[in-house]
């Protein structure tokens, strides 16, 4: 099973769950089932959204420098910038 196919069954079986529960096809007590149920969408959207920026906020805390790719394009700009002078560009 690819981690597309995990993914729509995953959804998949949320959102029909998510349905069975706002028809009311499962017995709930009515404060559940009138403030609880309705918000679920919004409270999951933003519980992926906060993980979606901590994921990304950790990613750049733990980024790495790589000094040799720093020279190495360095190198390469420079290269790039005599080529186009000898072929008469000003820069």
């Amino acid at each position: 099973m690819t981690r597309a196919t995990e993914a729509y069954t995953v959804g998949a079986i949320l959102i029909a769950t998510y349905i069975v529960l706002y028809l009311g096809l499962i017995p709930l007590p009515e404060t559940v089932q009138e403030k609880i149920i309705p918000v679920l969408p919004w409270w999951g959207l933003v519980t992926f959204g906060s993980y979606c920026l901590s994921n990304i906020g950790s990613a750049m805390y733990t980024f790495r420098d790589c000094p040799e790719a720093y020279h190495e394009l360095m190198g390469e700009i420079t290269q790039a910038k005599s080529e186009l002078r000898s072929k008469g560009m000003q820069l």
